[in-house]
């Protein structure tokens, strides 16, 4: 059986939004060897609409060794708008989205990974279907910018892995804490 495993990179006051414009000062061997990690355990790729459109209209056409990697593995968009997906290997996940996320899960032999998707990764969270949170925590604060948690909803989390770079960033690993028990 397969986890749900989300990876970002995001600032000290919680935004992920364009990391490409704060992000790279920070990147060093260590930061590419934790993302790296992340590729080598995933089998396939879970994405929210806007991301899959983003990366759909770069990655088909990009010549590097990402772009081998992400145009040929499986990648699934959960999606309430979109009715196909031109992309490479790519399904629209819709409809009872928890069910069909279950059915993935249980007959992927590795991670699905997630890069980005906020929203989607609220809604996972919301719904116990994500099993991994990976935050590499920056040491800058954006000031702007969607940010990881936007609603008044608490997800307890469970630090499960941690690491400190060189840069300053936080490589840090949650998951999902196991639910209190009622006191009498």
């Amino acid at each position: 059986m397969g986890k749900i495993v989300s990876n970002f990179f995001i600032s000290l006051d919680g935004v992920v939004e364009s990391p490409d414009q704060w992000h790279f000062p920070y990147f060093n061997d260590e930061m590419g060897a934790a993302v790296e990690s992340g590729v080598q355990t995933a089998s396939a790729m879970l994405m929210g609409r806007v991301l899959y459109q983003e990366w759909a209209d770069y990655w088909p056409n990009a010549e590097d060794d990402f772009a081998s990697y992400i145009n040929n593995i499986p990648k699934y968009v959960v999606s309430t708008t979109l009715d196909s997906a031109d992309w490479n290997n790519t399904a629209v996940v819709s409809g009872d989205v928890a069910g069909r996320l279950e059915a993935i899960k249980a007959d992927a032999e590795g991670d699905i990974a997630m890069s980005g998707s906020a929203t989607t990764v609220r809604w996972l969270l919301a719904n116990g279907l994500l099993d991994e949170l990976r935050l590499l925590v920056h040491p800058i604060a954006v000031g702007h910018g969607q940010r990881l948690f936007e609603d008044d909803t608490t997800h307890r989390l469970q630090l499960v892995n941690h690491e400190v770079f060189e840069t300053g960033v936080l490589n840090l690993t949650y998951r999902p804490a196991p639910a209190e028990e009622p006191t009498a």
